[in-house]
């Protein structure tokens, strides 16, 4: 009997996940050396959709401490991949969440630290390794700064260019017509249609101070559409584009969510992920 190969990704979902990478990994505090290593691991804790690194603790440059503060209070938001598996976690949900038994410890330089930044998982698998916050550091693969989280290599970015018709409306009002868009295909998320600024009313929509970042594509600003309720932050465009993402730099992108999409002449259903409310 075949087997469909999501269902065997999205079946470990609710455990405790690992993948040796061969890149070097780098991490440094506040300019002090932190780790350099090439045996470090891609770490996905339960019900987390975005991995983290874990690192040789006898390749640590730094000392793990007892944590010297109380364990925060974490916001949690929640991260709908499938009707069919329990939700996970988006990246906005602090590394405080832990899924996994272990504890957390303080991360310390002879010139700074990083309260309650690694996590050692208890776990035989993971014996000698330690977990480290992204956030709290700054990162490299190889000689190249990373940005976000670390590149999961389960997950593809794939643009092709379409010349299929797709209009954008809110509430009766187009704010995009075009036959000249790049599709982005991401893995777990709805088809992504980027339309030239030309195609786009911006004389419409606000420039709004929301900023994202994304390691595959880079850094986002937004766009609102005041008409709306559920115009704000409704569109986004890459300004800073990766390499391997630059097809789609300073094209304009809705959400998928929150507009009606209608794409050769078929209104396109709303797809439910977490950004099918307006976001701030």
């Amino acid at each position: 009997m075949a087997t469909r190969l999501s269902q065997v990704l999205f079946g470990a979902f609710p455990q405790l996940r690992f993948e040796p990478t061969a890149k070097r990994v780098r991490a440094a505090l506040a300019g002090h050396p932190v780790v350099d290593t090439q045996n470090a691991y891609l770490i996905w804790e339960p019900r987390r959709i975005t991995p983290v690194f874990a690192v040789p603790v006898n390749e640590l440059r730094a000392k793990l401490v007892a944590p010297s503060l109380p364990a925060p209070a974490v916001e949690e938001y929640a991260a709908t991949i499938r009707r069919d598996i329990q939700p996970g976690f988006d990246p906005r949900t602090s590394f405080h969440k832990h899924t996994a038994p272990g504890e957390e410890l303080d991360v310390v330089t002879p010139g700074a630290a990083a309260p309650r930044a690694a996590f050692r998982p208890d776990d035989p698998d993971l014996a000698g390794y330690v977990v480290l916050e992204f956030d709290s550091f700054e990162w490299l693969e190889d000689d190249e700064k990373i940005i976000g989280h670390p590149r999961d290599p389960f997950h593809r970015v794939d643009i092709r260019a379409s010349s299929v018709p797709v209009e954008v409306a809110v509430d009766g009002v187009t704010l995009a017509a075009s036959e000249s868009t790049q599709l982005l295909y991401e893995t777990m998320l709805p088809v992504r249609y980027y339309l030239p600024p030309a195609d786009v009313r911006l004389e419409l929509l606000e420039e709004s101070p929301k900023r994202t970042v994304c390691p595959y594509k880079g850094r986002a600003s937004y766009y609102t559409y005041p008409g709306s309720e559920r115009g704000r932050n409704v569109a986004w465009t890459y300004y800073d584009s990766f390499r391997d993402a630059a097809q789609i730099h300073g094209l304009v992108c809705f959400f998928n969510e929150r507009v009606d999409l209608t794409v050769g002449g078929v209104l396109q259903p709303r797809p439910v992920t977490p950004w099918s409310r307006a976001a701030g």
